[in-house]
């Protein structure tokens, strides 16, 4: 019997310790920190062994395979002492696509990736069955256990990447490139670019890449690097053949001389960053056969993602968005690009070494006060202390919105946008998200 070693307690711990269980292998889960009560639950239901705020060394050498989460970094001692044993080590995506037959989309990039793939599934269910997993919703492992969908759309994240063998998406789906999560790649950029490409590296001439052709880094590495795969690149500068393009207010998708001509007028998703989102799912969409009514349809009628620019409510004719999904200054960048008004932008958390000079622009342009929601908020102040009249400090949400509620006039815009991690102040995005929405609603 094979012995499964899963790190981490989270949904893709016990998801992957489920389906392990399953397939008969010995399972052993193990996570340093505290395993949330609800999990606990399910392990000890289904004769799981675990622990939690430790690791026990000799229960964890002796795999066969080991399963981690894509939280633990390569550098931590434990992950370095089970690579010399020569034990392989696996994300939870590569271990659970061993044990399905489907056809898998699988969604990468460093923003718009949630959005995208949310958009896609939404698109694809109507006419399909398919499974949304990967870095959202059930894990993987526990949708194959529980109902293995013919196809799956997987918002796949590079940590996720890093620990794959032989997993190969049908289609494989690159947003864009930009400098993010660089303390896990030593701060090369390079590092974190060769490890979104991981998401082509099994792919053959029958599959395909579908890709961001105005985005310079991946032109540029697909330039000097041979993939397999079939190419499908979407623009919004240049005519593309074969692939998506902007004509005008029309994105116009063509595969194989069948083409699709849908007009950017009723689209459920503003902002340039969106129409490229929405040429990816549609791309993706027209490959699976799906109808072109049905395309057109579900762009018009999707709801969005929560906590990516989510319009929270309007107080006194002014607007509040939560975009707690903007961990990384580009995603922030596309939020201040959709602004229309005057702005007061809250901003912060932990910094992952931001630089935040591709934001100027807009502070000079469209930023009235800016209100730091942080720990420490010295890079912060330092660099945008002179570009706005008002920047203030605060320690907690509910100081941070009432700041912004004193500081707001009639016509103007609050945006939740913080350019960082949560992990300062909050449990994650969707926490600080969350607490964000209430504490407008207290108002």
């Amino acid at each position: 019997m094979k012995r499964l070693v899963i790190l981490g307690g989270g949904e893709s711990g016990v998801g992957t310790a489920l389906l392990g269980k399953a397939k008969g292998y010995e399972v052993f889960l193990s996570d340093k920190g505290k395993i949330k009560e609800k999990y606990k639950e399910v392990l000890i239901h289904n004769e799981i062994e675990f622990e939690d705020e430790q690791h026990t060394e000799s229960k964890i050498l002796d795999a066969d395979i080991v399963m981690k989460s894509p939280g633990i970094p390569d550098k931590v001692a434990l992950v370095k002492q089970i690579r010399e044993k020569g034990i392989q080590v696996v994300s939870e995506i590569e271990f659970a696509s061993k044990f399905t037959n489907a056809t898998i989309v699988g969604i990468t990039g460093s923003n718009g990736k949630t959005t995208t793939a949310s958009l896609t599934h939404h698109i694809l269910k109507q006419e399909l069955e398919v499974g949304l997993s990967g870095n959202i919703g059930k894990s993987f492992a526990l949708q194959i256990l529980e109902h293995d969908y013919p196809n799956y759309v997987l918002e796949i994240s590079s940590f996720q990447l890093d620990d794959i063998v032989d997993f190969k998406p049908h289609i494989a789906v690159l947003l864009n490139i930009t400098p993010d999560h660089l303390d896990r790649y030593d701060y090369k950029f390079e590092n974190y670019i060769a490890s979104k490409f991981r998401i082509v590296m099994n792919q053959t001439k029958d599959d395909y890449l579908i890709y961001d052709a105005d985005d310079e880094v991946i032109v540029e590495w697909l330039k000097s690097h041979k993939v397999q795969s079939t190419l499908l690149p979407f623009s919004l500068t240049k005519t593309i053949e074969n692939g998506a393009y902007l004509d005008k207010e029309e994105i116009k998708i063509t595969i194989d001389n069948n083409q699709i001509i849908m007009s950017t007028t009723n689209l459920a998703l503003e902002g340039k960053h969106n129409i490229k989102n929405q040429m990816a799912a549609s791309t993706v969409a027209h490959l699976l056969k799906i109808r072109k009514q049905t395309i057109r349809e579900s762009l018009e009628n999707f709801q969005g993602v929560e906590h990516r620019l989510e319009k929270v409510l309007k107080i006194n004719k002014v607007r509040y968005i939560n975009d707690s999904k903007a961990t990384n200054v580009n995603a922030t960048y596309f939020a201040l690009d959709s602004m229309e008004s005057p702005t007061i932008w809250i901003v912060g958390g932990v910094d992952k070494g931001n630089d935040y000079r591709e934001l100027f622009p807009f502070i000079n342009e469209k930023v009235k006060a800016i209100i730091c929601l942080g720990v420490d908020n010295e890079k912060l102040l330092n660099t945008f202390g002179k570009m706005v009249d008002t920047i203030v400090e605060t320690q907690s949400m509910n100081e941070a919105v009432k700041m912004a509620y004193k500081l707001a006039e009639t016509g103007d815009t609050v945006l939740l946008s913080p350019a960082c991690a949560s992990f300062d102040l909050f449990e994650n995005y969707e926490d600080r998200g969350r607490q964000f929405k209430e504490a407008v609603r207290n108002l």
